[in-house]
């Protein structure tokens, strides 16, 4: 009898604990439901229209053309998407999960370099019900991941979820910026972009564009907590002063021979200084051949890496990219075999320190048509006019200046981009994407300086030249005189652009 009684306490005992576990695991169950729900509420699909301008005929737009994106609500009543998602956008609307009202939305901050922007929607009570979501710590590799959005292919929320595999420096797709990304294994599409990924009911990233011209694919990128904090601290008082660059080029130094030639042990490593750029805060205090071997406290190996932690390592520019305008960023270098240390002022970028400018988005070109011929600086939204395989099908002079430095004496290319068939510019109907060196024998310093010299050219003849000596001859007169009759011809409503605010042939 005492044998049946204790296998009966036993049994008790056993449904006891099994029905608990039932029911922990209910309200387990009902716990991720319910902060399953909440996050839900706080993911926005956006819907934008988007009239971008075509760089080929830059006094027009291309077609207007309807996208979609997706957000997260943060603190502050403000919506965290991509900047590629509202780029260029005539009109933003948001839409709540399971509300099918459209809100009219606006555009409060944007950072094109970072694919970020922020949104909000003034329409009252709209945030009301909306749990903003916190900024997270970035996990190490290895930690699942849930990514939220509305990618294409249907209205609904998705929700997938991946494994953070690495994080390391990349281009992003939007502006070509090189910044520390998160590359996860989820299904990221499109429609995707701008919607946070979440780790313990935080965002450890956003969503952002990936260089698969438009495809479907089962991997992607986010941005990380240290670039979103960045951008969130530059738009506290809603200018835009980006990332700093601290006006210096490097190679690396992971050759035996060039570390004993610029005076570093075995045991040393840091990358080598080839380029110090003018009227930047490394003037003056960083050299050419310098070696950098360290950034604030982070060591630097000898392929430039720097580490974040056990698992993470990137490129040392992140270590700049750390910090804001107005900062202070310590180097450590090694100039002539001798240690010194130099305090830097972090200041903005200047415009280019490339001959090639980079893409812009939200402002309309700049152009001059002079004798029937169309001049326009040369920048990155021109080179990518030529397609998604612009690196293959723009014009190969246009593409290898990408490789040249700017200099005071040299900040941008003019390009004589197509000629309007006229009489004045008889002999050269033919000739584009022709990159002009001097005017009147006297080398061109950027557009604006172009722009000027045509304004106040007093002489009978206009030569332009190349750097390989040709040259194209516009008589001044002959230009002034068949300037409108080119406008009416070919329908264009001004000779140059609003920004230069000017015409090249006013009396």
């Amino acid at each position: 009898m005492a044998i049946i009684g204790h296998t009966a306490k036993t049994a008790k005992s056993a449904q006891l604990v099994i029905a608990l576990l039932v029911l922990l695991k209910s309200l387990s169950a009902q716990s991720a439901e319910s902060e399953l729900e909440a996050i839900q509420d706080s993911v926005i699909k956006i819907y934008t229209t988007q009239a971008a301008p075509d760089y080929f005929t830059p006094w027009r737009l291309l077609t207007p053309r309807q996208s979609s994106g997706s957000g997260s609500v943060i603190a502050g009543n403000r919506i965290l998407t991509n900047a590629h998602v509202v780029a260029n956008a005539s009109y933003v609307q948001a839409q709540k999960h399971n509300d099918p009202k459209r809100y009219l939305a606006r555009v409060v901050f944007v950072s094109h370099d970072a694919d970020l922007a922020l949104i909000t929607v003034d329409e009252e009570g709209f945030f009301n019900d909306l749990e903003p979501l916190a900024l997270g710590e970035l996990p190490e590799p290895q930690r699942e991941v849930s990514v939220f959005g509305y990618p294409m292919g249907g209205k609904s929320l998705s929700i997938t979820k991946g494994i953070l595999s690495r994080v390391e420096q990349q281009i992003y797709a939007h502006a070509g910026a090189y910044l520390l990304a998160g590359q996860i294994d989820a299904a990221i599409n499109p429609g995707n972009s701008g919607g946070p990924v979440i780790v313990d009911r935080e965002i450890i990233g956003v969503v952002m564009q990936a260089n698969s011209g438009g495809r479907s694919e089962n991997l992607g990128y986010f941005v990380p907590p240290s670039i979103i904090a960045h951008v969130l601290a530059d738009a506290e008082d809603g200018s835009n002063e980006g990332f700093p660059d601290l006006g210096f080029r490097t190679q690396t130094l992971d050759s035996p021979a060039a570390k004993s030639a610029y005076g570093l042990t075995k045991e040393q490593d840091g990358v080598l200084v080839i380029k110090v750029f003018e009227d930047s805060p490394a003037f003056g205090l960083v050299e050419e051949n310098d070696v950098i071997v360290s950034i604030d406290d982070f060591p630097i190996a000898e392929d430039g890496s720097i580490r974040l932690s056990d698992e993470i390592q990137t490129d040392y520019k992140h270590a700049i990219d750390l910090h804001l305008v107005g900062d202070s960023v310590a180097l450590s270098l090694i100039r002539n075999g001798h240690p010194l240390d130099v305090t830097l002022e972090a200041r903005e970028a200047l415009d280019s320190y490339s001959l090639v400018m980079g893409e812009r988005f939200d402002s309309a070109p700049e152009y001059l048509i002079y004798g029937g011929v169309l001049f326009v600086p040369l920048n990155m939204n021109l080179i990518k006019r030529w397609g998604n395989d612009w690196s293959r099908s723009a014009p190969v002079n246009l593409l290898q200046a990408r490789n040249e430095w700017s200099s005071p004496q040299r900040r941008q290319l003019v390009v004589a981009l197509q000629v309007l068939a006229a009489d004045v510019n008889l002999g050269y109907h033919d000739w584009r994407n022709w990159i002009v060196d001097q005017v009147n024998g006297v080398p061109i310093r950027d557009f604006n300086d172009f722009a000027e010299r045509l304004a106040s050219n007093t002489q009978a003849n206009v030569v332009f030249e190349n750097s390989n000596g040709y040259q194209m001859i516009i008589n001044h007169a002959a230009a002034k005189a068949s300037e409108q009759e080119i406008l009416s011809r070919y329908q264009i409503p001004a000779s140059s652009s609003a920004e230069l605010r000017w015409s090249a042939l006013e009396e």
